[in-house]
């Protein structure tokens, strides 16, 4: 077969004009992201050759090997792992299949450090050899199949594809370093990179010269060494090999499980949050091995979908080596093993909570949407999760726990106040929060998604019931207002009985079914007017989610909060017994309705009446 030439996909090629553009000062990351590669090849053929033993009969121990040679300005890794195809040469290298690519690109900024650590994250190693490279040559032989393959690049927009020769299975990468890079022609600086990041590979890694081989590394695995052996930079460069990130671990979870199930766990959580954070896939970082032999990159059950951020291994004694993937989904000693990584990582996160208030806060920012979802999703660990969790709210600068809140919680308080939306400053502005700021009463500014999903899951905690701000039965008549000093008795006089009964019933009458109900507020006290969902229906947040994804036909009608000590309401109060007084409510009575809209962030449903109407009642205004 000829050579074959293709180009890159978009994604790709932007990505190497970064790396072939690269400034980047600590280029030896590429050594570390190849090297790792290729024990991750070791491990995919160590795991298939357990069904399939004829793949590595005749070439059983597992190596990777380093070549340097100076007068060819060439470094060659050749590792005896599974190997690629052509198929596999052309999705592996030549395109980015994972979901969230498009916007994983855009996010890069130009800026080479920030770049390459969003890079690291998104798992596109290889691709860093371009920093010091003009031309990188695969060959590579995939396990079982006779026919070699050679992928060949300069990085700037195409490769080319051809059949080749390679004794054995297995991938050789040949870096054709470029003008400038002469350091890495060096074999002493070559092993200083290996034994500063790759000294935990759990495969040999040797350096070929003139005298013979010279092994680099530990070649043991890293997990099941004792704590007291291994360094923090021992811990970080694992967590850079497993993890594929370039931020620091910002929690190590490292013991060994003994008992009637045994097991080894090394987990992670990053520093910062991954790109694919919020893949609808939510896949997890955490592999599963059975007696250091790799068996899987993701498995169901081993750590929920909230724990989806952590990065690291989880190794079994007692597993079966040849249990299939699909076994692993019902395995009782998965559940088992599972359920006892996920307390142990929540009881760590606890300490770090309470030993740490502003280290944890940090984590919180980056990843409480996420263990959010487990309010919702995992009962047995609610009340564990509801005690992790922050959150901000109108009467706290920082991030607060429920324990806080319970803490500053008013005299006759009888519910956890809450209002959810977009934007936490937005809703700390909305009008339904006046009569709690005026009592003291703090309310949670709940932002994310998911809290208006685990609200419907959790009504109470510790006997006090979660309530919305924005429902009509939030009763604060038992709580005094804070008056300030200089307050008067004026300031807090309402309209008549009769003339607000008076004015609701005109109100109601103009309205119709465009609210459900009119009545006065105990919430107002600056605003005149505000919107709220009547006691049993949808949270007002919620509905404009699932409206805006489809998931709703119809918004319900909302009741109308009139504010009986605001000036305006005073004054149309005073108006309601004039003669000719009701003709001129139709349009005042939109206009109080719109205005509420407005400041609920709602549209308005006719922008060219309300202008009109709004015309109207000011020219009459001038007039008069």
């Amino acid at each position: 077969m000829s050579e074959e030439k293709l180009s890159f996909q978009a994604e790709v090629a932007k990505l190497l004009k970064l790396m072939v553009n690269s400034v980047y000062s600590d280029k030896e990351v590429f050594l570390r992201e190849l090297i790792s590669n290729a024990s991750d090849a070791c491990d995919k053929l160590r795991y298939q050759a357990i069904t399939e033993p004829a793949l590595t009969a005749d070439d059983p121990d597992f190596r990777l090997s380093l070549t340097i040679d100076k007068a060819a300005r060439t470094i060659a890794l050749a590792d005896n792992g599974i190997g690629m195809n052509r198929d596999d040469l052309i999705a592996d290298l030549g395109t980015i299949a994972r979901s969230g690519t498009g916007a994983f690109v855009e996010q890069l900024s130009g800026d080479a450090a920030e770049d390459m650590a969003m890079i690291g994250q998104f798992g596109v190693g290889f691709y860093s050899v371009f920093m010091v490279a003009d031309k990188v040559d695969v060959i590579s032989r995939k396990a079982g199949e006779d026919q070699a393959w050679k992928w060949s690049s300069d990085g700037l927009g195409e490769f080319t594809i051809a059949e080749a020769e390679r004794d054995g299975r297995g991938t050789t990468i040949v870096i054709h370093v470029r003008d400038g890079e002469d350091e890495w022609l060096e074999p002493e600086r070559l092993k200083g990179v290996v034994k500063t990041h790759s000294d935990h590979i759990a495969l040999p890694i040797v350096l070929q010269g003139d005298d013979g081989e010279e092994s680099l590394n530990a070649a043991s695995a890293l997990w099941t060494r004792p704590k007291k052996d291994l360094t923090d930079e021992q811990y970080k460069e694992f967590y850079h090999h497993v993890g594929r990130g370039f931020d620091d671990p910002w929690l190590t979870v490292h013991y060994k499980a003994e008992g009637k199930i045994e097991y080894s766990v090394l987990l992670f959580v990053p520093t910062q949050r991954p790109f694919d954070l919020f893949d609808p896939a939510r896949r997890h970082g955490v592999k599963l091995y059975v007696k250091r032999v790799f068996i899987a990159d993701e498995c169901e059950g081993l750590v929920p979908g909230y724990l989806r951020f952590l990065k690291g291994i989880v190794d079994s004694e007692d597993l079966p080596l040849n249990i299939s993937r699909e076994m692993l989904q019902s395995s009782p000693m998965v559940t088992h093993i599972g359920k006892a990584v996920t307390n142990r990582v929540l009881s760590e996160l606890k300490k770090k909570a309470e030993k740490a208030p502003d280290e944890y806060a940090e984590f919180w920012q980056n990843f409480g949407p996420v263990l959010k979802e487990g309010i919702y999703e995992d009962t047995d660990r609610r009340d564990d999760l509801l005690a992790l969790a922050r959150f901000r709210s109108i009467n706290s600068e920082t991030p607060i726990s429920l324990k806080d809140y319970f803490a500053a919680m008013k005299d006759g308080q009888k519910a956890i106040y809450y209002i959810t939306g977009d934007d936490a400053d937005a809703l700390a502005k909305s009008p339904q929060l006046e009569g709690f700021r005026a009592r003291g009463l703090d309310v949670l500014l709940l932002t994310d998604p998911v809290d208006d999903f685990w609200l419907q899951m959790v009504p109470n905690h510790d006997g006090k019931e979660f309530k919305s701000v924005t429902r009509g039965g939030a009763d604060l008549s038992d709580i005094a207002v804070d008056k300030p000093d200089d307050a008067t008795d004026e300031d807090a006089t309402e309209i008549r009985d009769s003339e607000i009964a008076t004015l609701i019933a005109l109100l109601k009458q103009n309205l119709g079914d465009a609210v459900k109900d009119v009545r006065t507020s105990d919430r107002l006290t600056d605003s005149a007017v505000c919107l709220v969902a009547d006691e049993g229906d949808i949270d007002m947040h919620l509905e404009r989610m699932l409206k805006a994804h489809q998931r709703l036909d119809q918004a319900s009608a909302r009741i109308l909060e009139i504010n009986p000590r605001h000036a305006l309401i005073k004054a149309l109060g005073a108006r309601v017994g004039e003669k000719g007084a009701a003709d001129t409510f139709a349009d005042i009575a939109f206009l109080l309705l719109d205005q509420a809209r407005i400041i609920e962030g709602e549209p308005l449903p006719d922008p060219a009446a309300f202008s009109r109407r709004m015309a109207d009642v000011m020219a009459k205004g001038l007039v008069a």
